[in-house]
Order: structure tokens, then sequence, then C-alpha cells
């Protein structure tokens, strides 16, 4: 990661929601702002890391919406960002030694819940010297995590900032993911999880590009490549701008990413619902204690606003704010301008029942 500093945490033996257990635990996290400050926990996407902040060479994925005078001001905010339980930024997971094997996971790594992914956290932030936090915030997998946060730990904040997320994963999601799970394990260059690199694994290019479609809009697509012809075209068929560019997206995140953390995390995502073991998805939602503010954005395919503004109509002290943008599922990481004013608003204002935007 640069130059950018590796802060990890311990957190012992984590018994996981299948009863499974992976010893000697630690998660990898960032942490800005004053100490005495009051605390924003912030729960990262599928591919991202606990580096939401970053630094003026290396700024963190978020860096729009949070750091000094922005809309999350670390002046006045202290935030802590942790590295999700499986993924491949520091945190245990299958790149991990096995210590009773004393080699990587790999696929034998436990399979893993967003609720496992939350408990996690909460252990680090008591590691931390941490009790409580003012709000807990984050997008489509962070999301996913805020709202369970909201469940398991009730008491633990005052504020559930959620973007792009549902109650459940829906099985138009779940879809999406099969094709890139599928593409992944039947890459020859995979290996069962063996590989050497994941440069190596092709389908994990390919399930990025799935991801790209759907995470993009077709409005957005049209007006930045208008069927424009790649000026490196050497081959007899016409090779598109959007076709170098998706190309280009699936290469970069095997630079980047694990394969096998890629897998874990999608299965996680599939397995997300609040309503399970609670009796459904609507009573679970009026057992939140913390005040809901839900953003739902515009041509979003799979976490659809609509989807959205329903399940904070069941949240006993919500808001609800749609967002106009051709970024679909993708909005909550851009165009600051036209929804941080909402969020900065939020975190400085008293609770208010039930208020629609």
């Amino acid at each position: 990661m640069g130059g950018r500093r590796m802060e990890k945490v311990e957190i012992g033996t984590l018994l996981l929601e299948n009863g499974e257990t992976i010893p000697h635990a630690e998660l990898a996290y960032e942490r800005r702002g004053p100490m005495d400050a009051p605390i924003i926990l912030v729960c990262h996407a599928l591919t991202g890391s606990q580096y939401t902040v970053g630094t003026s060479e290396e700024p963190g994925w978020w860096d729009g919406l949070i750091g000094p005078g922005k809309y999350i001001d670390t002046n006045q905010y202290q935030v802590i960002t942790f590295n999700v339980l499986g993924s491949c930024y520091g945190s245990t997971g299958p790149q991990s030694i096995n210590p009773e094997t004393s080699r990587p996971y790999r696929m034998d790594f436990p399979f893993i819940t967003i609720r496992d992914m939350v408990h996690a956290q909460k252990r680090a932030l008591l590691a931390l010297g941490v009790n409580r936090v003012k709000a807990v915030i984050g997008g489509s997998l962070g999301g996913m995590q805020v709202l369970e946060w909201g469940l398991l730990y009730p008491n633990d904040m005052d504020q559930l900032l959620l973007f792009a997320s549902t109650p459940y994963y829906s099985d138009y999601g779940i879809a999406f993911n099969e094709i890139g799970i599928t593409a992944i394990e039947n890459d020859p260059g995979w290996k069962n999880g063996y590989y050497q690199s994941s440069e190596d694994v092709k389908g994990l290019e390919i399930a990025r590009m799935v991801g790209m479609v759907s995470y993009r809009s077709a409005p957005l697509f049209e007006s930045r490549f208008n069927r424009k012809i790649a000026e490196d075209n050497h081959n007899k068929f016409s090779s598109y701008e959007v076709s170098s560019y998706m190309r280009y997206q699936g290469k970069k995140l095997t630079e980047r990413f694990d394969a096998n953390s890629y897998l874990y995390l999608l299965r996680a995502m599939n397995s997300h619902d609040i309503g399970k073991g609670r009796g459904g998805w609507k009573k679970a939602a009026s057992q939140y204690k913390a005040k809901l503010i839900a953003f739902g954005f515009q041509h979003d395919l799979i976490f659809r606003p609509e989807d959205i503004e329903a399940f904070a109509r069941e949240v006993p002290d919500s808001e609800y704010h749609f967002v106009p943008t051709k970024f679909g599922h993708d909005g909550f990481l851009v165009e600051f301008e036209n929804w941080g004013h909402i969020v900065r608003e939020a975190l400085q204002e008293e609770s208010k029942i039930q208020v629609w935007g």
C-alpha cells in the first residue's frame, strides 16, 4: 500500500456465526482525527480497504467526503475504519497463515458472514479502548455492516448512515455475484485457490467487469463512451472504448485484490439478511434504536432506491434521501457536493422523527 502505515489490532479467537473459530484474528485499521473527539466508524465496500482518508500522497477511497475541513471533518471527529474480516489489506483472511498448518488458509478459511465482520469490529474497538461511537456509516457491503451494527449492538451508537444498501441482498444481486463466482472458480488459473498471484486469475477480471456493469448505469456509459472506437484498435473486429475501459478495470483489480478474498466477500454479501433469526426484515427494522439516515441512488440496479425507502419507513427514527445521479450504485463514492452536506448536517443535528427527502 505504498507509503501508508499498516496498523493492526489483535482480537484473539473469534467465534463465527456457524460455530467455527478463527484463532489469533486481527483487523487492520486506519484512525484519523483528535483522540478525544466523537468517533465515526466507517465500514467499507467489497474491494475497499481501511484507507478511507489516506494521506496527501495516497488519498483514501472516501477522501472527498472525509478529511480536514470536509463534510465529515477530521478536525471535529475521530474516524476509524477497519479492513473487514476476510479481506486482503491486512485483516485475517484467506491469505493469512493458518496456525494449524503454518500455511496460508486459502480456501480452508471458514465461511464468514456480515454479522461475523461486525462482531470482529466490536472486539477491535474494545481493544482500542472504544466502547461507543457517535455514528456508523457505510455503503454497499459497508451498508450491510451498518445495518447489522444497529441490531447486534443497538446501544453503541447514536446514528446509522446507510448508503446504497438494503435489509437483505436481493436474488438479482446474488445472480450477478454468481457470474463472478463461476468465472473465478472455472478459471484454470485459479487452481482451486492455489494460484501464485491474482493476476493469473483471469476469472477475477471477468468478475470485476460484471461488477462494473451493475455498479454503474446505462446513461453513464452512453454519455461517457458514445460508441467511440478505441484508438489502439489492431483487431479485425471493431474495438470500442467501453471495451478497453472494462478490460482495464478488470486487470487493475487483479493487481490489488486477492481472488479468494473476493469469493469469500461475495458469499458474505449473499448471506446478508437482517431478518434472519429475527422474524423477518420488517420486524428487525422496528428494533433499531439509533437514528437511521438512509440514501438511495438513482439507477442503482442492485440496491434499488425504492427498496431502501421502504425499509427506512419501517425504522422508528429515520430519514430517507434520494440522490439523482448517473453513477448508479457507485453514487456514494462520487459527487459529494450533491449530498455531502446532508451527512454534515445529520451529524450535527438532533434526531428528527420520520423526515423524508
